[in-house]
This record gives C-alpha cells, sequence and structure tokens, in this order.
C-alpha cells in the first residue's frame, strides 16, 4: 500500500500512514515508507528523521526517493550524521556503510540561482 500512495493520495492525507511505518522496525515497511509520497510531503524535519531511520535499521539510501535532491546541501542533516556517527563510534557500534554517501551529499553546497 505504501509503494501505491502517490498514485492513490494526490495531498498528504496519507502522512499517518507514512509515520506508522517509520516507527516500526520493519525494514520492508521503513524502505516503502521513504518511497516517492514521502519524498513529496514529509517536511524537512519528519524527512531528515526518515533518514536516520534507514541508517539506523540497515535499509539502504537507495530507498529514500529524491535522496540527491533533499539531502543536497541539509546543513542540519550533515549535523545529524555526524552527531549520530559519532554516537556509534563511541559506543564502539558499527557505522552504517551508506552514512558517507549521505553525508557528502548534504555537505555539498546548493548551487546558487542565477537570480543574484
Amino acid at each position: 500500500m505504501l509503494h501505491a500512495l502517490p498514485h492513490l493520495v494526490p495531498g498528504p492525507q496519507a502522512l499517518p500512514l507514512v509515520d506508522d511505518a517509520l516507527r516500526t522496525n520493519d525494514t520492508r515497511l521503513v524502505a516503502a515508507a521513504v518511497g516517492p509520497y514521502a519524498a513529496l510531503h514529509l517536511d524537512r524535519h519528519a524527512w531528515r528523521h526518515a533518514v536516520l531511520k534507514c541508517l539506523f535499521t540497515e535499509v539502504p539510501v537507495d530507498a529514500v526517493a529524491a535522496l540527491e535532491r533533499r539531502a543536497n546541501g541539509d546543513g542540519e542533516l550533515a549535523r545529524m550524521l555526524t552527531d549520530y556517527a559519532a554516537e556509534r563510534a563511541a559506543a564502539g557500534r558499527h557505522i552504517p556503510h551508506d552514512l558517507d554517501r549521505v553525508l557528502a551529499l548534504a555537505t555539498t553546497t546548493p548551487p546558487r540561482s542565477e537570480e543574484s
């Protein structure tokens, strides 16, 4: 059902379903929850936490729709990822391999607009 949301619900009315899926540790639900519907309708705060949920549950970030666009130059996401990696390292835990990829996107300077 989560995969079909962009075709079934034109607005944000189904976000409670996405939120429920993101509260689980079922990797199939988490992966489905970060698809195109989430890319369109999750606010920045919720989207950042969804990306962290993917890293925490080891859902490949390839499942995150519009990752490159939404992560590009997102300083707050970069801070969250850095903090998460530091917490994992301090606890002697494995740091997800996808974290570096998302961090690289988040620390990329977004292109300047031509209007300046």
